[in-house]
């Protein structure tokens, strides 16, 4: 046993003696440096607490330092303020001084016043004694009290005054008047001069030239087949007489007088004419005649430099190119009452754009006056209102031959434009003499009746005014006067599209102030 414990125990016992011996002395060396440590903290706590101490000394000498210097600074301010306190009191001592001699001079000035105001009293009762006896014998001199005198010369000088005020009125007014009268004729010429116009050459039928009489039988066709079929597809007459090598179109729309007139060019220059061939070329001719109208109303809107034109409105514009009054293109007269509009509204700073619109739309309503019943101004308006166009527009479309009040400075001015348009010389063909004639027979006719006074052509014999006699015809009796002249002005006058009749009773009171 012995042999073989001791070598494996040794070594493990001498090993647990080192370490017994190892942690001995490290526990030693850790007292010592604990100790050592220990040392050192206090001689850093006795370094910090005296070193504070002398820092509460220095402090404490800062304070006291600080202390006295502002004790210093306060006895200064103190002194300082005595000393404008001082100051100060010695300037109120003289302000009283000063306010008690002001105060005695103005009680020295109080009482003069008030002697001066006895004195003035004392005047002022014997200026009235004065003036009433004065006032009395004024009043016994002209039979007259003191304050009917003085209405009467209120009164005097109330009318002197109306009266100068009158005469400056009128001295107003009549300068006005010319001026306004003289400004209206140079935005009229203006707008004449600088709009080229036409002469109107319009005929109401139309020919059509044939290269020899023997055309004419193979027009009329075998038992008059063709000109029947020819008649029936375009809704226009076919006069064959005995004008030579020429045929004669006759129909109250110029849009189907033209497609007539361009088919039968067609089937002449053909030479093949029979039913279903007329059929073709009227469709042809039809189709041309629309690109035309379409190519037109564009010309038209550019001439007369609107913007924004639908197709349905250039469509119905288009019309107008083959619609004539009197002779005067109804296109060309548009264009031109666009362009005149335009210049007047311009001169006059009103919206030009505007009345240039209107100007060329004025008329549209002819397009449709052979389809439509009533004046073509109100045919306009239900035109106009279907394409949606503005109420501005509309109102002064409505409005240029008075079925409607104009309401618009644009309004008056598209009346004004369609006026000049369609009274300058050449305009229309109808002559001087068949005019003044046509308005002499509707003022006779309107006159012929019981009642009338006075009777009034206007609107260049578009509307008739019939004045009657209050006392003589009543309202009911009026409304079948008028009635009855507009009958018997269809029955016996000739004259294009319609004419308004317009009876007027009224009853004036007058008197006169003097």
């Amino acid at each position: 046993m012995a042999s073989w414990f001791w070598p494996i125990v040794g070594p493990l016992v001498a090993a647990a003696v080192a370490a017994v011996l190892a942690f001995i002395i490290t526990t030693r060396a850790a007292r010592q440096r604990a100790a050592e440590l220990l040392e050192e903290a206090r001689k850093a706590r006795e370094l910090a607490e005296r070193e504070i101490e002398t820092r509460k000394r220095e402090a404490l000498l800062e304070a006291k330092d600080e202390a006295l210097r502002l004790k210093q600074q306060i006895d200064a301010e103190n002194r300082q303020e005595r000393l404008e306190i001082s100051r100060a009191e010695e300037r109120l001592s003289q302000k009283e001084d000063l306010l008690e001699r002001r105060a005695e001079a103005l009680a020295e000035q109080e009482r003069a016043l008030a002697a001066r105001m006895a004195q003035d009293e004392a005047r002022r009762r014997e200026l009235d004694q004065a003036w009433e006896q004065h006032t009395r014998m004024l009043e016994r001199i002209s039979g007259m009290s003191a304050r009917e005198a003085r209405e009467e010369l209120m009164r005097r000088a109330r009318d002197e005054a109306e009266r100068d005020i009158g005469r400056m009125l009128r001295e107003m007014e009549q300068k006005a008047a010319e001026e306004a009268e003289r400004k209206a004729r140079n935005i009229i010429a203006l707008a004449i001069n600088r709009c080229a116009v036409d002469q109107a050459a319009e005929t109401t039928v139309s020919v059509v030239p044939l290269p020899s009489d023997e055309m004419k039988g193979r027009i009329i066709g075998r038992e008059g087949r063709n000109i029947r079929a020819f008649e029936t597809l375009t809704g226009v007459d076919v006069i064959i007489d005995d004008t030579p090598e020429a045929v004669v179109l006759s129909a109250f729309d110029p849009v189907r007088r033209e497609i007539a007139r361009l088919a039968l060019v067609d089937l002449v220059e053909d030479g093949r004419i029979h039913p279903a061939r007329i059929e073709e070329a009227i469709e042809r001719a039809r189709r041309e005649v629309d690109a035309q109208m379409m190519e037109a109303a564009e010309a038209a809107v550019l001439d007369a430099g609107v913007v924004g034109m639908g197709t349905e409105l250039l469509r119905y514009l288009g019309r107008l190119r083959f619609r004539t009054s009197y002779g005067q293109n109804c296109l060309r007269h548009s264009v031109e009452v666009a362009r005149l509009a335009g210049y007047m509204a311009a001169e006059l700073k009103a919206n030009a754009a505007l009345a240039r619109r209107a100007g060329l739309l004025h008329d549209i309503g002819k397009s449709m006056d052979s389809e439509m019943d009533g004046p073509h101004a109100l045919i306009g308006l239900e035109l106009l209102k279907k394409a949606d166009e503005k109420e501005a527009v509309i109102h002064c479309v409505a409005a240029h031959h008075n079925d409607i009040e104009p309401a618009s400075i644009e309004a008056v001015l598209v009346q004004a434009a369609d006026a000049i348009s369609a009274s300058r010389p050449g305009a229309r063909r109808e002559s001087l003499e068949s005019y003044v004639k046509r308005l002499q027979q509707i003022e006779t006719i309107a006159e012929s009746f019981s009642g009338v006074e006075k009777t009034f052509a206007i609107q260049a014999g578009r509307e008739i005014r019939v004045m009657v006699k209050p006392e003589q015809v009543d309202d009911e009796t009026a409304a079948i006067l008028a009635r009855e002249t507009a009958r018997r002005i269809e029955q016996e006058v000739q004259y294009p599209g319609q004419i308004k009749v317009t009876v007027i009773r009224e009853t004036r009171a007058v008197d006169y102030a003097r």
